[in-house]
């Protein structure tokens, strides 16, 4: 019987969080992971680059190397690596984003995506991390993606729940009222 592509993305995601927790980094890896997803999905260059199968395998690997050196764990750069390595960079999104949802639910917190035009301090994490699990009664884990689409404001998804308070959101509330 052939594996699902959800099937798959669930066995290498449990893979990471096993390696990650045996080498008792499963937070920092999780940071790590998160970051370098983000920066894979928002970089087409990247992206394409990481894909190519006319690139060799061992070049594509360097990359994220590269990438990753002194800006991370050398274990996260391993497990981004092997996934490259191993001809799954195209699902490495899914894959990360899995591996963090079983690492909260380890935890046993959900995680909040966070899109911002700007990075959040520490104290504005901690806060909107209080507010989203007041708001969605569950124990919320703040993840932040600094994204220049955002052009003030934020948007939050915890699970299936989207929360919408970017100023280009107002504003068409604002019109539609008018």
């Amino acid at each position: 019987m052939a594996e699902t592509i959800s099937e798959r993305i669930e066995a290498y995601a449990k893979a990471l969080l096993e390696v990650a927790r045996a080498e008792g980094m499963l937070g920092e890896v999780e940071d790590d992971l998160f970051r370098f997803a983000r920066v894979f999905e928002g970089n087409d260059d990247l992206r394409m680059a990481l894909t190519d199968p006319s690139l060799p395998t061992d070049r594509r690997m360097a990359v994220v190397e590269e990438l990753m050196g002194g800006k991370a764990l050398n274990v996260s750069a391993a497990l981004a690596s092997f996934v490259v390595g191993i001809g799954r960079a195209h699902e490495l999104p899914a894959i990360v984003g899995r591996f963090v949802e079983l690492a909260a639910a380890e935890r046993q917190h959900e995680v909040a995506e966070i899109r911002s035009a700007v990075p959040l301090d520490e104290g504005q994490r901690t806060r909107l991390a209080a507010a989203l699990s007041q708001a969605t009664g569950k124990r919320v884990e703040v993840k932040v993606i600094v994204d220049e689409k955002v052009l003030g404001g934020i948007v939050a998804r915890v699970g299936d729940t989207v929360i919408d308070g970017t100023i280009r959101h107002r504003l068409e509330q604002l019109k539609e009222t008018i």
